[in-house]
């Protein structure tokens, strides 16, 4: 037999996370990602690396394999387990599932028709999972262009009044679906209801269409508000908005344009601060952001300049953005009136990496405690 080593497992010596393929930094990162949702129960560490020790990271066709026979073996338990009348346990495998499906058709090309088949079943096991858990869930839509865009409407457990919300936006790239196993627990046992969604661009279909236009984000972004407005169950004047990773630039867009806001979970605009100052850099020739006029003049006209509530920039310490211009660009910001925080992990905390993909734990705990702590003051 011949024995193919194609790298041991070690620890990235560029503070990026685990690489379990080192060389390999795009499966690594993926594989990271669903690694890291085992906390949350969006996969099992047992199944990870089972399936790890099956790919091989120069062939995409083995990752799109293993990772789909994962997620079929999760949905025909979950199903099984549904007929049963066992409803925990169909929950956790259709969870697992959809984690799976997603991570099965990363590496395949959009033109590949198994990508949108994956999308499909990771979709089909989210709904499956919003219906059944415990307060169900809703499937929503709001009308957008010829068509609709979706939504998870994921209920906090009933009491006597309306209940604050969180609406959560995920990057391009990203699924609404990912959010199911990372944040209903922080956000339910806190007393939040969600309101997980597509934007535009966000769904199989409409990636295949290409990139949203220009305040297209920020209109579908004020439509869920509208939709959350129109609620009995919600509380119109703690409504937050939560943007994860990439997501954060669009949380920005969204509370920038829409003053319903109580709280906003975003990048404060620094990420396309950092992409103008760029291409003024190249333009002139002169590095970008490196003195205090620099990013004063820059603030001066960030997408953040007109956000009415908190705002909070969680990033890690060794984040895509220097830590030392997100600091002064939060600084100037605060200066000028914004109320923002700026929370800052720490390699000693493990969660350093961007989007804290090592261990969002610490991050969402945090993240969720601060929401919380902005929408009670609402109400004093």
């Amino acid at each position: 037999m011949t024995i193919i080593d194609f790298g041991r497992a070690i620890p990235s010596s560029q503070g990026r996370g685990w690489q379990q393929w080192p060389g390999h930094e795009d499966f690594s990162l993926q594989f990271l990602r669903v690694l890291r949702a085992a906390q949350e129960g969006g996969s099992t560490v047992s199944e990870c690396f089972l399936a790890a020790e099956r790919i091989n990271p120069r062939d995409d066709e083995s990752w799109y394999r293993e990772w789909y026979s994962a997620a079929d073996i999760n949905r025909e338990r979950a199903a099984e387990a549904l007929a049963s009348g066992h409803i925990p346990t169909a929950l956790s495998n259709w969870l697992r599932a959809a984690n799976y499906y997603r991570t099965a058709q990363v590496m395949l090309a959009c033109s590949d028709p198994r990508q949108g088949a994956a999308i499909a079943l990771m979709q089909d096991c989210a709904r499956l999972y919003v219906q059944h858990a415990t307060p169900a869930g809703e499937v929503v839509e709001i009308p957008w262009r010829d068509g609709v865009l979706q939504g998870y409407f994921v209920p906090a457990p009933r009491v006597t009044r309306p209940l604050p919300v969180v609406l959560c936006v995920v990057g391009q790239g990203h699924y609404k679906e990912e959010h199911l196993h990372r944040v209903p627990s922080y956000a339910l046992e806190r007393g939040l209801s969600l309101l997980l969604v597509d934007l535009p661009g966000q769904s199989y279909s409409q990636e295949m269409i290409g990139s949203p236009c220009r305040y297209e984000v920020e209109t579908a972004i004020s439509g869920w508000v509208d939709f959350l407005a129109d609620r009995s169950d919600i509380d119109q004047e703690r409504i937050a908005i939560f943007g994860d990773g990439l997501g954060a630039a669009f949380a920005t867009r969204g509370a920038n344009l829409d003053d319903r806001f109580a709280a906003a979970v975003c990048d404060a605009g620094i990420w396309e601060l950092h992409e103008r100052a760029f291409i003024a850099s190249r333009i002139s020739g002169r590095a970008g952001l490196g003195c205090p006029s620099e990013i004063e003049g820059f603030n001066s006209s960030s997408v953040a300049a007109n956000i009415k509530c908190p705002v909070l920039v969680a990033m890690g310490e060794r984040d895509w953005l220097d830590v030392d211009h997100v600091t002064e660009c939060c600084r100037v910001m605060k200066q000028n009136g914004l109320d923002i925080e700026l929370k800052i992990f720490r390699a000693s905390e493990t969660v350093a990496p961007p989007a804290q993909i090592d261990i969002p734990t610490v991050g969402n705990e945090f993240i969720f405690d601060w929401i919380v702590d902005r929408l009670d003051s609402r109400t004093k």
